[in-house]
């Protein structure tokens, strides 16, 4: 098997961690040798893909390997509720989950949409760094309270109180919530479903989780080397999450903490994710800006555009490999678990209402009827 993100196989009795990716592609449409990832080393990668050409289920395939290989601890964020199939992989899906401590006093004003500088955001900046500062089982209401008592205008602690109540109600904060490391402390995969979840919380959630992961390999907490796979990760630069996320791509590596991207809009990720990353999947593009994300990882030791190598097919990405320099053409292989992001068929409901109707009925029609059903040929 050619494993991508390795330089050379190093002489052992036991295998190194890897995840089969898939099988390489031929011009011809024929199917190579095995070809897989490297899972025994940190990495930072990014998989591109337009809507439909199997950026999600790619991501999934990644999630499956890393569960199965050992000293890494995969931790999916799930924006739209796809990945629920790796419970048949010993996964699990989490509620999530965080505690208010988990985003310093800086970012809060930020995350409720408030200016820092204003009133209110200096309220509630002031009332989450007295309330946090030695302390670690504090509620939203704890914060509110605090909002309430401060020595401003009462506009200003009103529209305090009422922006932290707004963030109680997301339902993403608990006082005496788990830490991160608990995520990936076992090895099995753990999928966060951000499905339904306001963009704002979700963003506290990646934040933290981010962040979370990082530190606890800093501060010796968590022996396994999580994983970090981020669908639509293109939601999550540029706002709250934004620093967290930067931290893992920039100086994840010493640590031991990976970070995986998946966007079906690469020009809406900061150009770091793409300069950074030693691993670039990426299934058909179209778009012009895309493509021009895409040419940035464009690298010496490449011949020509990759945008002229992109594959068309479904589940055909191009892979780019900085550790041994090299660019191929893949097929990812197929799920083991169940995939939940393929699109919705209208035949399909129709077929299903065709079925349910009672034998007794259709039989039932006369000729005029049938002939009515049918309709013009």
């Amino acid at each position: 098997m050619h494993v991508l993100g390795r330089e050379t196989e190093r002489a052992r009795a036991d295998p190194l961690p890897t995840v089969h990716l898939g099988s390489f592609l031929a011009r011809d449409g024929s199917v190579g040798a095995a070809i897989g990832v490297d899972a025994d080393r940190p990495h930072a990668g990014v998989v591109f893909g337009k809507r439909g050409t199997g950026k999600s289920y790619t991501l999934g395939v990644l999630a499956e390997g890393l569960a199965d290989a050992a000293g890494v601890s995969p931790v999916v964020v799930d924006p739209l509720g796809v990945f629920g199939g790796l419970r048949a992989a010993g996964g699990r899906v989490a509620e999530p989950a965080i505690r208010p401590t988990s985003i310093p006093a800086a970012a809060w004003p930020d995350l409720l949409g408030l200016d820092p500088t204003s009133g209110p955001g200096g309220v509630v900046w002031r009332a989450v760094a007295d309330a946090t500062e030695g302390a670690e089982a504090v509620s939203v209401g704890d914060l509110r309270e605090r909002a309430g008592e401060a020595d401003a205008p009462a506009d200003a602690r009103r529209a305090a109180e009422n922006h932290l109540r707004l963030a109680a109600s997301w339902g993403v904060f608990d006082a005496d919530a788990s830490p991160v490391a608990s995520l990936a402390d076992d090895g099995s995969p753990t999928v966060l479903d951000l499905a339904g979840v306001p963009e704002a919380a979700a963003a506290a959630v990646v934040r933290a989780v981010a962040r979370g992961l990082y530190d606890a390999r800093i501060d010796g907490a968590l022996d396994r080397l999580p994983w970090l796979l981020v669908d639509e990760a293109h939601a999550f630069f540029g706002g709250v999450a934004d620093p967290a996320l930067r931290t893992l791509l920039t100086r994840g590596r010493a640590p031991g903490v990976s970070l995986v991207c998946a966007t079906q809009r690469p020009g809406a990720l900061p150009g770091v994710a793409v300069s950074q990353a030693d691993l670039l999947v990426c299934h058909r593009l179209t778009a012009e800006r895309d493509l021009a994300r895409l040419a940035e990882a464009e690298a010496t030791y490449l011949t020509g555009d990759l945008a002229s190598r992109l594959p068309t097919g479904t589940g055909e990405a191009l892979v780019v490999d900085d550790a041994t320099e090299t660019a191929h053409t893949v097929r990812v292989r197929e799920r083991r678990t169940p995939h939940g992001g393929e699109s919705p068929r209208a035949s399909d409901v129709g077929a299903a209402a065709s079925d349910a109707t009672p034998r007794a009925d259709r039989s039932d029609s006369g000729p005029s009827d049938a002939a009515e059903s049918e309709g013009p040929r």
